[in-house]
């Protein structure tokens, strides 16, 4: 089958064929992967690289990438190879077109490429927001490659979960610091102020927000799903519920005093931050007794039981329900049975595509996932529409690429986002923060978006 690109894909093409340097920040579905791969192709037949690296979170490794260089004609002829797992030394040493790695290979790659001819002439970081730190140690690793690469682009649909501050580490990978400039101190200076206890929450000077959006309108290309694709509509609806009297004495004591009791004695946490993590679990249904043993101590239904009333509402329409903790995931297990399946931590790459196929074709009434583990890379939009959130994120791009596996282009009906929320607890505190970190990022996007629509205008 011959890719036949849809116009706004062309764009993108046309865009990053113009740019040795650049980013697109498009919604899932939009086809990210064979515009990167059309670009690509078109780069190597101008003899302009030879190969690329492709950075991307371990799933779309084996999935993604691999998939969609197979399913294009255009594209099946690329070799490649996974640099994962105990062969990468030797897979290095192929002649390949393209190598895909993830970011926690970095070390060995660092150390594998060191004091030899760099092989690589294209850098493709997928979900760069993985890199949004620019104090973590992948960041400081990919730092001391950037130099080698004759293009650099990065690819993702959340690139400001947490605020704009999110925008510097993936944006020096692409530029260098030629947008925002190389250090992330006098970023923070420049455009943010301290806040908050001990300074260390940074708020946006009067105006800056409109000057990053300025910044970066000519070097990333944004294409919102919405714009391009016909989606059916999303819509969230939240779902009270309240914690036993038991239970809430509980909660209220981690949460006023840093200590609460159970049937195994005391738990205690060290300080507020641990505090607000034992809160979640409480107002999920557990709490960890011996977190490094796995033990924990149930503590509540109130959840689990909202959860399965609602999957008897939607009277046999398949649900994809979100679980944090192990304990989670056991209670929810013992609700709907042992063998209901799930995808998180300990499954494999090829379970989980199992699991997915599975989904789609309507075979699994009931699949849990953690978000960490399911947040890209999979397309479950052919058979369900609800996705149920028993617990909580503060992570917004793990929330909107969750809720992405099954709202994407495909998607027949419309999509029910359910949030399960207990009542009087931690539970509202996260939804706030999650809307108002969506509102910032919203606004990059849509300022982008604007950007480039006048672009094309006038084109």
């Amino acid at each position: 089958m011959k890719f036949a690109p849809h116009n706004y894909q062309h764009k993108a093409i046309k865009f990053m064929l113009e740019r040795a340097c650049a980013g697109l920040f498009l919604d899932p579905g939009m086809g990210k992967t064979s515009i990167t791969l059309a670009a690509i192709k078109v780069l190597r037949s101008m003899r302009l690289v030879q190969k690329t690296l492709i950075i991307a979170p371990l799933r779309v490794c084996y999935s993604t990438w691999p998939a969609e260089i197979q399913k294009w004609d255009d594209f099946n002829h690329f070799r490649i190879e996974i640099l994962h797992g105990s062969k990468k030394d030797a897979k290095l040493e192929t002649d390949a077109d393209i190598y895909i790695t993830n970011p926690e290979s970095l070390p060995w790659l660092v150390a594998a490429t060191a004091g030899k001819p760099f092989p690589f002439d294209v850098l493709v970081v997928d979900e760069s927001s993985k890199f949004k730190s620019p104090t973590s140690k992948r960041f400081r690793l990919i730092k001391k490659l950037l130099d080698k690469f004759r293009r650099r682009y990065i690819l993702t649909g959340s690139p400001a979960p947490n605020g704009l501050l999110d925008l510097f580490g993936q944006v020096y990978i692409m530029d260098q610091g030629a947008t925002f400039g190389p250090y992330i101190t006098h970023y923070r200076e420049n455009y943010f102020y301290p806040s908050g206890f001990g300074g260390y929450d940074w708020k946006l000077k009067e105006g800056s927000e409109q000057k990053i959006h300025k910044l970066l309108q000519p070097r990333v290309m944004r294409l919102a799903a919405a714009d391009y694709l016909e989606l059916p509509p999303l819509i969230e609806v939240n779902i009270p519920v309240h914690l036993p009297p038991e239970a809430m004495v509980k909660y209220l004591a981690m949460e006023k005093n840093l200590k609460t009791e159970v049937e195994e004695g005391h738990v205690t946490a060290a300080n507020a931050a641990v505090a607000t993590l034992k809160c979640r679990q409480i107002a999920n249904g557990g709490i960890y007794t011996n977190a490094d043993a796995g033990e924990w101590e149930n503590i509540h239904n109130a959840k689990t039981e909202a959860v399965v009333d609602l999957v008897e509402e939607l009277e046999g329409q398949p649900a994809l329900v979100a679980f944090d903790f192990q304990h989670d995931l056991a209670r929810l297990k013992h609700a709907f049975g042992k063998d209901t399946p799930h995808i998180g931590s300990g499954v494999s790459a090829k379970r989980s595509n199992e699991l997915v196929q599975a989904w789609n074709r309507g075979d699994i009434p009931v699949l849990l996932g953690h978000p960490q583990s399911m947040a890209h890379g999979l397309n479950m939009q052919e058979a369900g529409r609800a996705v149920i959130w028993h617990s909580l994120t503060w992570n917004l791009e793990e929330r909107e690429q969750f809720i992405r596996r099954v709202w994407r282009q495909g998607q027949q009906g419309r999509v029910f986002v359910y949030n399960i929320i207990a009542q009087n607890t931690i539970d509202h505190a996260i939804m706030r923060a999650v809307t108002q970190k969506d509102k910032s990022q919203k606004a990059l996007l849509g300022a982008l978006r604007d950007y480039w629509a006048e672009q094309n205008n006038k084109i």
